[in-house]
This record gives structure tokens, sequence and C-alpha cells, in this order.
């Protein structure tokens, strides 16, 4: 007998939005997913021989790319941040839409001219510093998880990169966006090895990709 499929999913705005387009595909989780006093991260599927657990974006491609869960869905933000040789994104889920972005204190005088060293605060160390090699400008990048807008004023660091959905919080905190590193979107992620060796992935891949073209045909 086949063990049961595990899909990781992340939490907050990314699953909101995934979740209409999971049940259409056939992955509905049992009643308790949706209770919020519910400390549980492991939850059984209605009528399927699947399992979903619910963590961190950033543990979701971990899990999937070293094989712990089989599929999943993340931001591509966290693809491009890990770049698992093991992890393949073959559907691009159209949901989850935002942008990473670099940004300092509003009326800050632009000096990526000038400047040769930076330091940056973010949870995107590789993508920070990609972007800012790009420039010609060693960036220093101060690891975040949270509280992102705090620290520059604190004198922490002189920029920013952060997920940007509307600007609100940035501008709430004095700062202001100055560009764009990546457009973002909720894609499925799938282990190359069980894709490879587990027909049902490869369906499961199928299935997704069928409901997106379907939803940007109408």
């Amino acid at each position: 007998m086949q063990k049961p499929l595990t899909f990781a999913v992340p939490k907050g705005r990314i699953l909101d939005e995934a979740l209409p387009l999971m049940a259409r595909a056939g992955v509905v989780p049992e009643a308790e997913f949706h209770d919020k006093k519910s400390r549980a991260l492991s939850f059984a599927c209605e009528n399927s021989d699947m399992r979903i657990i619910r963590v961190r974006a950033f543990d979701v491609a971990t899990f999937v790319a070293h094989g712990a869960a089989q599929v999943g869905i993340v931001g591509s933000d966290v693809v491009e941040e890990f770049a698992y040789s093991d992890l393949y994104a073959p559907v691009d889920l159209d949901v989850g839409h935002c942008r990473l972005s670099v940004a300092e204190p509003a009326g800050q005088e632009p000096s990526n001219t000038a400047a040769s060293h930076l330091r940056v605060a973010s949870k995107y160390p590789n993508l920070t510093r990609r972007h800012f090699e790009g420039l010609g400008i060693q960036a220093e990048v101060v690891k975040l998880n949270g509280a992102m807008e705090l620290a520059p004023g604190l004198g922490l660091a002189s920029r920013i990169v952060d997920l940007v959905s509307t600007g609100k919080t940035l501008k709430d905190n004095g700062l202001a966006e100055t560009s764009v590193i990546l457009q973002i979107s909720a894609r499925l992620i799938v282990n190359r090895a069980a894709l490879k060796t587990d027909e049902r992935v490869g369906e499961l891949v199928e299935r997704f990709r069928a409901l997106v073209a379907e939803q940007k045909a109408a």
C-alpha cells in the first residue's frame, strides 16, 4: 500500500487565496484545519490518501526539497531565495501576488550610485546580495524575520528588502519603496524525485495546471 502523499502549505495570505483552487483540485483538508484554536500541524484530507502539513513559508520549500513532503504551495520569493536543486516549481498558481522590494527612509537622497557598501535588513539574504551585486554594491545583510520596517529608524540598516503588497506598512513607518527586485506569485512546487517515482504527483501537477489555464481563459 502506498504511503499518503504529504502536501505542505504556508500559513497566511497565500494559503487563504490558494484554498479554493486546492479544493477544486481535490485537496480538501479535514474540518480541524480551519479551527483557529487547533494547534495541530498535520491534517488528513477528505476522500484522499493525502495529508496536509501547515508550516512557515520558508519551511514549505525545505520539506519539499528534502522529500519529507512531495508537493507544496509557496511564493516564488521562497523558491528563488533557496534555489534548491531538488525542488521543481511547474505551475504558477496566479494567486498571492506581491513584490519583493527595496525600501529606505522617505525623502532620503538616493545613494545607489555613490555607495559601494550598504547594510540591508532582510529575511532574503541571497536575493538581496544578488540584487545589490548586480548594481556593483556590496550588501551586508542583517537577517531579520519580522519588524523589518524598524531597522532604518533604529540605525540597524540603511535599507530593507521585504515583501510589499499595498505599500501602506512602509508608508506608515516612514519608508519609501525605491526599487522592485522580484514580482511574486504562488507556485505549486514538487520534489523532483517524487515526480519521477510517484504518478500521483504528476497527476496533481496536471490537475492544478488545467485549473489555472481554465481560470485564465474564463
